[in-house]
């Protein structure tokens, strides 16, 4: 079988160089790619989908051999971003962001300092997770402190989008299109790049697009976006009347109700009352001390409960005095009782939901409706919101069980904070074992996902959901293609057309060019995509011109992560477009200039670290 980046024999030949005219297989498959890159700019039709007929295509006229048809899917950088996917998705479910967000973020800073510190933050955490987990974990942290501070966010999400985007150019691991360019490394040149090799350009040049964005760029910001309300979608989220526990070494403890009643606003939650051995203290309990077994009763949206619990350390196993059925992973779902259900009429103590499913009534929501008893032995009505938590795999059993209906899935989770340090020290090792050469990369990660299940940090279904499908059809499906344009001499053909053009140019002039391409077609593609058109095509210009292809393929790397002149380059500048009110003209204000300084800074670092 020919591996998916295989070069051909006869690519550096003068025969394949020298072809007056092109053959079957090269102009079907330019035709073939550059319907894609057209099909992916214009944005009609999914990505994926795109790719896949593709390929599909390309199969049934011929220009890819049926034994590549798939090969994409089992290779290891493929392989790769899926376990990278899993990994983020454990690390945030143990609460190991949660725990580095509230060291590092305080609303008490400056704009520019904070923006500094969620920055790095951001950026070492792209570094060594995907990039777009790290913006969705950041993202609420930011948000909660511009509520905080009396700003609107508009001013600091885009430098976050950036920051996490530059800090994936740091690390093997921090961006697809790194992994992307060692595979194709081991086949071209024999070896791939290890897992620190693009720190030597990729560390100054986050370093100084991460001081450009906390000092200049955030200005640049149209001064209508500042102005711009938060979208109300991250905060109309129901509220939920909840009982919820106190660690033991949560710092309310010995505390009143009143001192926490402003970290309470903070969180969006409303604390409603105290429960003691089983009984709701009268009132608010303003002036209670918190003692050991105290429970809280709060009303709140899931995501308020979440930050809430976090920053006073309220725990979930100890609302409930049986904590077997509570073990392991553990989910949140939502659903809403309709008449003819099983549970109208009847508490959760009644159908002992906990004791015999496993399975937490955590809240109910009743149209803003208060209400004195426990919420295990509220009698559930016609038109209730529940909010259950329990083991994935039991929750829609149950809540069919139930006679519920369950509601759009909308990304909520338990954060299992005791499991931080586990899953951060696992990732760690495996980290290490790879960077030392102790462990092939996909096999120290494969190790550390299948140790995060065994160990209940995050389920099978949470695995499996992490991943980003489309993204892998779409990688799987353009490496045969990039593999067959190769092969057939095409990518030989660009690079002679590039050498033809720039001849008499030096070097560095050309190697410039190359990545101002691929900073545009970034822009307007997947950067995947883009890199895997380019990566060939570089290494082909090495060879014509007789210099280093780690220089170009350098190059190539860090331009391919470039995404900042619209809301389309990246998916975290997408994720930020409604949140931020930004339309798609306002990126390029602060884009376009941090592109040019990593132009200026990147190229230099290229030729000290990777000389031609």
């Amino acid at each position: 079988m020919v591996d998916a980046f295989h070069l051909s024999t006869l690519r550096h030949t003068d025969n394949t160089c020298d072809t007056k005219f092109m053959t079957y297989e090269q102009i079907t498959l330019f035709l073939l790619m550059g319907s894609v890159l057209g099909l992916l700019i214009w944005g009609r039709w999914r990505y994926d989908l795109v790719a896949f007929g593709a390929l599909s295509l390309g199969l049934v006229l011929g220009v890819i051999p049926k034994e590549q048809a798939f090969s994409g899917f089992g290779h290891p950088a493929v392989i790769i971003i899926a376990l990278v996917l899993m990994i983020s998705r454990a690390l945030s479910q143990s609460g190991a962001i949660e725990l580095l967000s509230e060291k590092f973020i305080d609303s008490s800073r400056s704009i520019v300092a904070h923006i500094a510190s969620i920055g790095a933050l951001g950026a070492v955490l792209s570094a060594f997770m995907n990039n777009v987990a790290t913006l969705a974990l950041l993202m609420p942290v930011d948000i909660q402190t511009a509520s905080r501070a009396k700003r609107n966010p508009a001013q600091t999400l885009m430098p976050l989008s950036f920051a996490t985007i530059l800090g994936g150019m740091v690390t093997l691991i921090g961006t697809p299109p790194n992994i992307v360019i060692s595979q194709f490394r081991e086949t071209a040149l024999g070896e791939p790049y290890s897992m620190f090799d693009f720190a030597w350009v990729g560390l100054g040049t986050a370093l100084a697009g991460l001081t450009f964005v906390a000092l200049i760029g955030w200005r640049l910001v149209p001064a209508s976006q500042r102005k711009t309300n938060i979208s109300d979608d991250l905060r109309n989220l129901d509220d939920y009347i909840v009982e919820i526990g106190f660690d033991e070494d949560s710092p309310a403890i010995g505390e009143t109700i009143r001192s926490l009643e402003k970290t309470a606003e903070e969180h969006d939650t409303l604390i409603l009352g105290l429960v003691r051995k089983g009984a709701r203290l009268p009132g608010k309990a303003l002036r209670e001390k918190i003692r050991k077994g105290d429970m809280l009763v709060i009303k709140a949206s899931p995501k308020a409960l979440e930050s809430f619990s976090g920053e006073i350390k309220l725990s979930y196993s100890r609302s409930a005095k049986h904590k077997g059925p509570l073990a392991g992973t553990l989910s949140i779902s939502e659903a809403t009782v309709p008449a003819e259900a099983r549970i109208v009429g009847r508490s959760a103590e009644d159908i002992r939901l906990l004791y015999r499913h496993g399975i937490m009534l955590l809240g109910i929501s009743r149209q803003g409706k208060t209400f004195r008893n426990r919420v295990r032995k509220v009698a559930i009505q016609p038109g209730d919101v529940l909010l259950l938590m329990g083991e994935e795999e039991q929750l829609d059993d149950i809540i069919h069980w139930l006679g519920s209906l369950p509601l759009a899935k909308r990304g909520l989770q338990v954060t299992q904070r005791d499991k931080a340090g586990l899953a951060i020290s696992l990732f760690a090792i495996a980290i290490a074992a790879s960077s030392l050469g102790l462990v092939y990369l996909p096999i120290a990660l494969s190790m550390c996902v299948v140790l995060y299940a065994f160990l209940k940090v995050i389920s099978p279904a949470q695995m499996y959901d992490s991943v980003q499908w489309s993204v892998i059809v779409l990688i799987a499906s353009l490496i045969p293609l990039g593999a067959a344009l190769e092969a057939s001499g095409g990518t030989a053909l660009i690079a002679q057309g590039i050498v033809g053009f720039t001849e008499g140019w030096p070097v560095v002039a050309i190697l410039a060019l190359l990545m101002v391409v691929t900073m545009t077609l970034s822009d307007m593609l997947n950067n995947v995509a883009t890199v895997l058109v380019a990566a060939p095509v570089a290494v082909d210009i090495a060879h014509q011109l007789e210099v280093n292809p780690d220089s170009l393929l350098m190059g190539v790397a860090i331009a391919a992560s470039c995404a900042f002149l619209s809301p389309i380059g990246h998916k975290n500048n997408t994720i930020i477009m409604g949140p931020g009110g930004y339309k798609f003209g306002d990126y390029w204000r602060m884009g376009l200039p941090l592109e040019i300084l990593i132009l200026c800074v990147s190229i230099p670092l290229i030729m000290v670290f990777w000389p031609f």
